[in-house]
């Protein structure tokens, strides 16, 4: 049921399966020069006691970089999932999976850190986050 706020209708975000736990080596979508990132946390995430706290595309993450440059080694980054190989479910009932896992790194502020995205980035991401999907060379 969408909120309605001041006349003003609001929606609310399609209901994804979480299918990227935390520990999970994901590949990185941006030229900062990582290649691969282990997410360490899910920002905003609320769960069940025990369970592991686990991501979808358009989520928010607290990364450090697996491979890649030494400066960017050992520090806590923050990154948006763009892609997963779970199947996504949209509303008109057509599914889209990728063939891997893959997040963008950003700023503190939400802006990305990188200049250019490879591969698709998935709607879902898109539209939450406008300053990838103006980056991204291919919307799924």
């Amino acid at each position: 049921m969408p909120r309605i706020l001041g006349g003003e209708v609001l929606s609310r975000r399609p209901k994804i399966t979480r299918a990227v736990p935390v520990g999970s080596i994901v590949r990185c979508a941006d030229n900062t020069g990582a290649k691969q990132l282990k997410i360490i946390q899910v920002v905003g995430y609320k769960g069940r006691l025990k369970r592991r706290p686990a991501a979808c595309v358009g989520d928010h993450l607290k990364v450090t970089v697996y491979v890649g440059p030494y400066k960017l080694r050992k520090k806590v980054l923050d990154a948006v999932l763009v892609r997963q190989k779970f199947p996504i479910r949209r509303p008109d009932g057509t599914r889209v999976m990728f063939e891997d896992n893959a997040a963008v790194l950003i700023t503190p502020e939400g802006n990305p850190m990188g200049t250019e995205i490879k591969g698709p980035v998935a709607a879902e991401a898109a539209d939450l986050w406008s300053r990838i999907a103006n980056m991204a060379s291919l919307i799924i």
